[in-house]
């Protein structure tokens, strides 16, 4: 990671900020489902500034969101799966200039979106879920499979668009 600008730590903050007021206040939201747009913000992060930014934000984002807004018991397990969806958005999508032909772009998108919604929201978030909630995991991996599709086509749909965001915000800001 590099070094820490004044810029940098003020637009992370803003993603913060905004990823906690998305996720806590403008989602559809049960016991074991959550469906908004709480991922914008982590994905400019990842997209702007790499894997342990974004990571940092998600982490921070879930803890403060917890103890500020709670909505249940704060479960630090459920953490965990915020670090790691920073980690896979920074991962997949720093520095990525998309081209909606490029097949590579393509791939990056959707594997990071498999991986996150797959892996992470269904699997290990659907585990963390069913320890926290008591029910069988077959009973809560059932319960979130629509959820998981509804947010996995949306994510498709806005990360395009977000990365065009990113470039027009790393010009505006001078970001690099």
């Amino acid at each position: 990671m590099k070094k820490i600008s004044t810029k940098m730590l003020v637009t992370l903050a803003l993603l913060l900020a905004m990823e906690i007021i998305l996720s806590r206040f403008l989602s559809i939201q049960t016991p074991i489902t959550r469906i908004g747009f709480g991922f914008i913000p982590l994905v400019m992060a990842g997209i702007l500034f790499g894997p342990v930014p974004a990571a940092i934000v998600a982490v921070l984002a879930d803890v403060l969101g917890a103890l500020l807004f709670p909505i249940g018991a704060y479960y630090p397990p459920l953490t965990i799966t915020s670090l790691l969806v920073g980690l896979t958005y920074g991962f997949f999508l720093h520095k990525i200039s998309f081209d909606h032909k490029s097949a590579s772009d393509w791939i990056r998108i959707v594997a990071c979106v498999i991986v996150r919604q797959g892996a992470l929201a269904l699997l290990l978030q659907s585990y963390w879920l069913s320890l926290l909630q008591g029910i069988t995991y077959k009973q809560c991996l059932v319960t979130r499979v629509p959820q998981v599709l509804i947010l996995a086509a949306v994510e498709i749909v806005f990360i395009p668009v977000l990365i065009k965001v990113a470039d027009m915000l790393k010009k505006a800001m001078h970001l690099n």
